[in-house]
């Protein structure tokens, strides 16, 4: 007897599940008819991974919808945990936690941060803890639960489709990060366009985002830069080492005395940039690996080198616009916002900035310097120069003549 009842056990273990999935499936068809088709083509159906595996058993009525489960890369992590775990140590894992902890985002409007609408809409690929998910669902912000949906899409959750730079579009464009504008119609963009449309052969040398970014399928995303283009240990050249400690401190992370502030471990904690040069080294390596499956060694680490200087330069004319404003809270001809923790402009205020002058240096620095140095990474010459360098020059122009204004105007 005890020999049966174990047999139906095991038979109603198979059973159960696949009742809950039919249900699923014949509700879901009258009411998301394209999201059972997505889930019928995809490897997940076919692998006989079901609704419930993804979503739980909390709902199965159309009453009892709000009880449904999303899913979080811990969820994924219980068939693709080698992936999840690369996602983990990368900066994808953090884009959530750089979205909280920058000071702006709490001056924007809540429907910018929840689902389509503004950061949120990139930065839920982030890690969020469970009391911050539960927040977010009783608010009804039910959007950035999931992380790995944000590139394998649901609820096809294909790898080929992540594996296309397409796949980065949505993210990595427009105002401070335009990687795909410059990728696109930069070389190795459109060689790749033309292999997808078959001009090319399939064998022709066309790197994609992933190719340089995710060496191998590497989930952990990383670049020797990082967003900000600052690093430790700071340079060797005089100058520059001056520009980069006033940058460091126009974001807050040094004070005047150029000592470490409380800024620093947030910077740290969402891994927004190389803070020692074994990091910086080993991502320089890996993509000097990347590039010389197709260039030469010199010819890799020249352009690298090149990109290098281009952030000198584009340092220098920064640090000269940030001093100018410095000088006019020093002397009282520009009154420093109380939420400044030293006599700097805060760089990481962004358009909540006060005055034109300080919304010039967040345009110069967020927009046009990234620019500058990421079009010289990505291969792209025209961002490089006429919308970074260039734009940088008039930014400053434009800073020295409102300064030289406001003086005269005060006395």
């Amino acid at each position: 007897m005890a020999k049966i009842f174990g047999i139906i056990l095991i038979s109603l273990a198979f059973i159960a599940p696949a009742a809950m999935a039919a249900d699923c499936v014949g509700c879901h068809t009258k009411e998301t008819p394209r999201m059972v088709e997505d889930w019928k083509a995809s490897k997940h159906s076919a692998e006989d991974v079901s609704c419930d595996d993804c979503h739980g058993t909390g709902h199965s009525t159309a009453e009892d919808y709000a009880k449904v489960s999303l899913p979080t890369p811990d969820t994924c992590a219980e068939c693709h945990e080698e992936r999840v775990a690369e996602y983990k140590k990368g900066k994808h894992a953090l884009a959530w936690a750089a979205l909280v902890n920058m000071p702006t985002t709490h001056a924007l409007p809540q429907t910018l941060i929840a689902g389509q609408k503004g950061c949120g809409g990139c930065h839920k690929i982030g890690i969020k803890s469970e009391a911050e998910i539960k927040e977010l669902k009783a608010k009804g912000q039910d959007y950035g639960a999931s992380a790995c949906d944000s590139c394998h899409t649901r609820h096809t959750f294909s790898v080929k489709e992540a594996r296309e730079p397409q796949a980065c579009q949505t993210c990595h464009m427009g105002f401070d990060h335009p990687q795909w504008e410059m990728y696109s119609t930069s070389k190795h963009g459109v060689r790749y366009l033309l292999k997808q449309q078959g001009i090319l052969p399939e064998t022709a040398a066309a790197p994609k985002c992933q190719t340089c970014h995710m060496q191998d399928g590497n989930h952990e995303v990383r670049t020797a830069w990082g967003f900000l283009a600052v690093r430790l240990p700071l340079p060797e050249d005089p100058q520059w080492k001056a520009d980069q400690i006033t940058i460091l401190q126009a974001l807050g992370v040094l004070d005047p005395e150029g000592n470490p502030t409380a800024r620093l471990d947030v910077v740290k904690a969402a891994d927004l940039a190389r803070l020692t040069k074994e990091d910086f080294d080993r991502e320089r390596n890996k993509m000097l690996a990347t590039c010389g499956e197709c260039h030469s060694a010199k010819f890799a680490k020249g352009e690298l080198d090149k990109g290098d200087d281009l952030i000198r330069e584009v340092d220098h004319l920064l640090a000269k616009a940030i001093r100018i404003i410095t000088s006019l809270y020093t002397d009282g001809t520009l009154v420093k916002p109380e939420s400044y923790a030293y006599a700097f402009p805060d760089l990481l205020t962004f358009h909540d900035a006060p005055t034109v002058i300080e919304q010039t240096l967040f345009e110069m620095h967020l927009k046009h310097r990234m620019r500058a140095f990421q079009g010289a990474f990505h291969a792209n010459p025209d961002y490089a120069l006429w919308y970074g360098w260039s734009e940088m020059v008039r930014d400053l122009a434009d800073i020295e003549r409102m300064a030289e204004e406001m003086r005269a105007s005060k006395k």
